[in-house]
């Protein structure tokens, strides 16, 4: 489903390369894991209430703002450039794991998605016991590795086709993309709140 983490994996493509895609998916791989133990645990109620998806979506849309604001800015002001990101490939390849994990945490159906669909899948892959789990995990996330991966490598390879300017307009409508998920998560964050 095209969301926040295809627009970080596709803006981290052109910017670092076909590592973005796996680096992203890293980050989203650990909170998943993460997930399925707290719920495990028997958070599984915490994380399904209403309340506390609300101020997530709040947070997650908030953050998807602040993200959304930076790209449409750095593409309207020109400070964008596919020369300048090269040089700074390295600098930011720990961010794509960070940034995979944020815009997953601050999701607020991705939350729910694991408290309710996910939750059971984790409770019938639990009839093989703690393997079935981890086979359920690794094809979990082995799906999200060769999806993402495969986005990362087109837009990475691609990029050499890609203008200054086309790079500048991509990053815009990516930025827009965010910044309409942002609205959104914030919209849903105010309903499940009960203010809207």
């Amino acid at each position: 489903m095209p969301g926040p983490l295809l627009g970080v994996t596709i803006d981290g493509s052109l910017k670092k390369g076909w590592i973005a895609g796996p680096l992203a998916v890293l980050g989203h791989g650990i909170l998943e894991l993460i997930l399925i133990i707290v719920m495990a645990f028997g958070l599984k109620d915490f994380f399904s209430n209403s309340k506390v998806a609300g101020f997530i979506g709040l947070f997650g849309g908030a953050f998807l703002a602040w993200m959304g604001y930076g790209m449409i800015k750095s593409s309207i002001t020109k400070s964008l450039s596919l020369e300048n990101q090269k040089a700074e490939n390295s600098a930011g390849i720990r961010n794509l794991v960070l940034a995979g994990a944020l815009v997953s945490a601050t999701n607020p159906y991705f939350i729910l998605w694991w408290a309710s669909a996910g939750m059971e899948s984790v409770r019938q892959s639990y009839a093989l016991g703690l393997t079935g789990v981890l086979f359920f995990f690794a094809g979990h996330i082995l799906s999200d590795f060769v999806w993402y991966s495969a986005v990362s490598t087109a837009f990475s390879r691609g990029q050499k086709l890609i203008s200054d300017t086309v790079y500048r307009w991509i990053i815009l409508l990516l930025g827009i993309f965010i910044t309409v998920f942002s609205i959104y998560f914030i919209c849903s964050g105010l309903k499940m709140l009960e203010v809207l």
